[in-house]
């Protein structure tokens, strides 16, 4: 019989309802029941596409004695973070606390009005690892609850305090004027800790830093600084020529389990793909090399073709299992290779370095299986065996070809199907800026503004309540859960990245909408903001996350979108709120920059004289376009633009009062609301943004 998760809409949760275990979602029913029955909770926290949380049920989950077990001895909920990040913020930051570090799956466990006393993440069926086997886990908590019930209450105390203070930090700083110097200390720190051997920074396992990318990248645009250049190359190159990125379907793995990018963990996540899109597009327009857009394109045609639903929605994620087996998708041993490819396998094999006895030996899989990753240059090979280099790209792309079409008849990875607000919403700005760049081809920047203007329409028509609020996940016709802090700051962000492509009012006023509603319902009047909003129920703290982690925290993109905002209308209140925030963090910038990027974005952004451009005209003509395309030259984060057609009223106060110089499409350009003359000279345009 299927325990109570059978009516979630979470995948991850239905992969569970037909455990023998008795799950329970997270809600008031688990909660009444620890009271009523005086049992502790067992809280498991995880996600669809996470390997070892897949591991931990079959071993454990899945078991009948195990399950009976836990039956017995204590009220059990199953949790999807991805739909839930404000309990997997609150009880992450309590076992990293218990234990000094944290992870998926977590297993926390907490007294019936949900305090913390004990966790940790994966606990093996029997003692390995140097830990205690999950029955010897689950007997031990059991018996300290029945002896020690003091002891425990009190620990709980403590570490539910110690997780009040840490939501404080903000409050607790003292306000500083915005400095370049932040800037200029957060860059020597980052490259400090830089990895010059392999790029990015960190040994194994290595993340791709996509915030940290995007930081330096706009640090080049304002210093011009070589060595900043050679770093970001490295790792984009790096990266991107690795195992970790999908060398024939497009998109990035989670992250490489060694520090050289070869081994990935094979989940891919939207978010991930959505960051790391915008980082190459903008890499391509403020470093010219075309590799970065053949990989933008690549990670935005692999969304299109794996993650969207019909409605326009993006999906979350895809596992990195398929059959049973981490990987299996996208191994390939030589003789595979050599049965496809036939006599253009000696090229391919010197390229993407495989061997007979593969890269990629783990004791579950045959022997032999290789991880596709660039090892040599084309342009080596190609010189090595007399062959113009373009001919050479063309049989390494009809290679390609052929094994993606050979790869497309396996099992395919499984498809967290559910579609979250934030996520969306970094993935609509990647589409919607990516739409605007006319290098990528009309054709294409055609196929990503309709993309992006579905997924804007599905999220303000499936996802957002009759008062304008949005919600957190949808999956299968169901919209549900209060939209954190990061839903809307992340929708507004898209927004507003869409009305710089389209120039349809519409988006602009749903972005300002949800601003208004974030200020109303997350602000907090000590500073910042909370994750919840103020009608979300009652947990053991009200959490809020300054620290940028895979995705920017929901503070972060607050003030990034609130920046905004405020050069589109001139709006103090948005400036102030977002103002506060960085005077308060600066400290905190200079001292951990890889834990804080999306803030030095959004403080460079501040600092960086951010160029108000009004433009007036009928977006259709040849002067509108000439002026467009001056403005949209190469990379430039500095700036927000806006177009109207002259003689209407607008929704945007930068566009109030605008007129054409005799009826010619005119700019203005402005800084805080302080313009420069008027003009309808592209060439004049162009000094004027320089």
């Amino acid at each position: 019989m299927p325990n109570r998760l059978i009516d979630e809409t979470s995948p991850y949760l239905l992969q569970h309802a037909h455990n023998p275990v008795e799950w329970y979602p997270w809600g008031e029913e688990a909660l009444t029941k620890a009271k009523t029955e005086d049992k502790s909770i067992f809280l498991s926290i995880g996600y669809a596409a996470c390997h070892w949380c897949h591991v931990m049920a079959h071993e454990s989950f899945e078991d009948g004695v195990t399950a009976q077990l836990m039956n017995e001895l204590f009220v059990n909920i199953k949790v999807d973070r991805e739909e839930r990040p404000d309990l997997d913020s609150i009880y992450m930051n309590a076992v990293v606390g218990l234990t000094g570090s944290g992870g998926w799956p977590m297993s926390v466990f907490l007294t019936p009005d949900g305090k913390p006393f004990y966790g940790g993440t994966y606990f093996p069926p029997a003692p390995r690892y140097g830990m205690p086997s999950f029955r010897e886990v689950l007997q031990a908590v059991f018996n300290a609850w029945q002896t020690r019930r003091d002891e425990i209450l009190k620990s709980s105390e403590d570490i539910t305090a110690y997780l009040r203070q840490a939501s404080e930090f903000a409050d607790q700083s003292e306000t500083s004027p915005l400095s370049a110097e932040t800037l200029i200390k957060a860059t020597q720190n980052i490259g400090r800790t830089y990895d010059r051997a392999n790029g990015g920074w960190g040994g194994a396992p290595k993340f791709p830093q996509p915030l940290a990318l995007e930081f330096l990248l706009r640090r080049y645009v304002q210093t011009h600084d070589a060595t900043l250049r050679a770093l970001i190359e490295h790792t984009l190159v790096a990266m991107a020529r690795g195992g970790m990125y999908d060398q024939l379907g497009g998109g990035f793995h989670r992250y490489s389990t060694d520090a050289r990018w070869l081994v990935p963990h094979f989940e891919k996540m939207l978010y991930d793909n959505s960051q790391l899109a915008r980082v190459y597009l903008h890499a391509w327009q403020a470093l010219g090399d075309p590799y970065y857009r053949r990989i933008t394109v690549e990670i935005l045609d692999y969304v299109l073709r794996e993650m969207t639903h019909l409605g326009g929605g993006f999906y979350s994620t895809q596992d990195a299992d398929s059959e049973g087996v981490e990987g299996k998708f996208f191994l390939w041993t030589t003789d595979e290779i050599r049965s496809i490819l036939g006599d253009e396998v000696i090229l391919f094999n010197e390229v993407y370095g495989l061997t007979p006895g593969g890269n990629f030996n783990e004791h579950h899989l045959p022997p032999g299986q290789n991880i596709l990753s660039i090892v040599t240059e084309p342009e080596a090979v190609a010189s090595k065996n007399g062959l113009p280099l373009g001919q050479l790209e063309s049989t390494l792309d009809e290679a390609q070809r052929k094994l993606f079409n050979a790869r497309e008849q396996r099992v395919k990875p499984g498809r967290d199907e559910k579609i979250l607000a934030a996520w969306n919403g970094l993935m609509l700005a990647a589409f919607a800026e990516a739409a605007r760049d006319s290098s990528l081809g009309d054709q294409r920047a055609e196929t990503y503004r309709s993309a992006a203007e579905s997924n804007a329409e599905f999220l303000l028509r499936e996802m957002r309540t009759s008062d304008g609020r949005l919600l957190r996940t949808w999956k299968d016709g169901r919209a549900k859960l209060n939209g954190y802090l990061e839903d809307s700051a992340c929708v507004i962000e898209g927004l507003l990245e869409l009305y710089q492509t389209t120039f349809d009012e519409k988006w602009f006023v749903a972005a300002r909408e949800l601003a208004d509603s974030m200020l109303q319902h997350y602000a907090d009047p000590a500073g910042g903001f909370f994750d919840t909003s103020d009608d979300h129920e009652a947990l053991v703290t009200r959490p809020k996350d300054l620290q940028d982690n895979a995705v920017p925290s929901g503070n972060a993109m607050a003030a990034t979108v609130l920046l905004k905002l405020a050069a589109f209308t001139g709006d103090e209140i948005y400036y102030r709120h977002a103002e506060a925030l960085l005077g308060a963090l600066q400290p905190a910038l200079i001292q951990s920059p890889l834990g804080f990027a999306q803030w030095l974005i959004a403080l460079d952004f501040a600092l960086g004289n951010p160029k108000e451009i009004a433009i007036v005209g009928e977006k259709q003509s040849g002067g509108v376009q000439a002026l467009l395309d001056v403005i949209r030259a190469g990379y430039r984060p500095h700036q927000v633009v806006a177009l109207g057609a002259p003689d209407r009223s607008s929704a945007i106060p930068l566009m109030l009062d605008r007129t054409t110089i005799d009826d010619r499409a005119t700019a203005y350009v402005c800084a805080r609301f302080v313009c420069q003359c008027p003009t309808s000279d592209p060439q004049v345009l162009a000094e004027q943004l320089a």
